[in-house]
């Protein structure tokens, strides 16, 4: 099994110099790309750290509470332990939608450009 990589593509993209990626960060439609990546990213990042504290500081200091059972042995702190690794996941799928949808476009259209190809 070869390992070489492939020959370099025949399509040859101009590399923009340091004063068209300043242009290019400074322009309104990199300012949209990034509002629109912040306005999704900051929220829910905060969301989940104070989500996950919740639970730590519930483990720390709520040993009663979160030992309470449900049914059988299964208690508050394992449906919490367990909910952390759902929303994690949940935040995952929603953020590739997220940026499938709003953030992809936008970023290749930017790079397209970038490289003389529109």
């Amino acid at each position: 099994m070869a390992t070489d990589a492939p020959p370099p593509s025949k399509e040859q993209h101009k590399l923009p110099s340091t004063e068209e990626f300043t242009e290019v960060q400074q322009s309104a439609e990199f300012a949209e790309l990034r509002r629109s990546y912040r306005s999704f990213a900051f929220p829910l990042t905060v969301a989940f750290i104070v989500w996950y504290l919740l639970y730590v500081l519930l483990s720390n200091y709520a040993g009663d509470f979160m030992g309470t059972k449900l049914f059988g042995n299964i208690n508050i702190a394992f449906v919490f332990g367990i909910a952390q690794f759902v929303t994690t996941f949940l935040i995952a799928w929603w953020y590739a939608r997220h940026a499938g949808a709003k953030l992809d476009p936008k970023a290749e259209a930017i790079k397209t450009r970038m490289e003389g190809g529109a």
